[in-house]
């Protein structure tokens, strides 16, 4: 068990590490679509390269939910087979979103044994999806 301070120092010990092995500029946050981004997150548990929707309003949140159930045949058969849909993913703090994600069980952001597996994961999963977004990022806004 570690102190959320220890914690804290290995969080950000490994996403410093990330971003010096893979110097990519990643999408995330820069989508251009208010309310859609592309995440990173590694936990304790798992590890998951994520499309999150999360407007405060439900029906902007079902629009780009439905558009993105339109493209699942294609993400799905070129990008990311393993992806799964959760139109009302909870996350830690209780919030309510739409998510699109793969994810990597057996890893943890506290055992830097996992580390180099979970690096490769995310590296590959995000460029997937990267890829993915850029191409159908025009149907996406419209």
């Amino acid at each position: 068990m570690f102190s959320k301070e220890e914690s804290k120092k290995i969080r950000q010990e490994f996403w410093t590490s990330y971003g010096k092995e893979y110097p990519h500029k990643w999408l995330l946050y820069n989508t251009k679509i208010k309310d859609v981004t592309l995440k990173f997150s590694f936990t304790t548990k798992k590890a998951q390269v994520s499309i999150d929707i999360e407007p405060s309003d439900e029906v902007i949140k079902a629009y780009y939910y439905e558009k993105f159930i339109r493209l699942k045949g294609i993400i799905t058969s070129e990008y990311l087979p393993g992806i799964i849909y959760d139109e009302s993913y909870e996350l830690d703090n209780g919030k309510i979103i739409s998510r699109l994600y793969v994810e990597l069980h057996g890893v943890s952001i506290h055992n830097k044994n996992t580390w180099k597996e979970t690096k490769e994961f995310l590296c590959q999963k995000m460029l997937k999806l990267e890829a993915f977004f850029w191409e159908y990022k025009d149907f996406i806004d419209n």
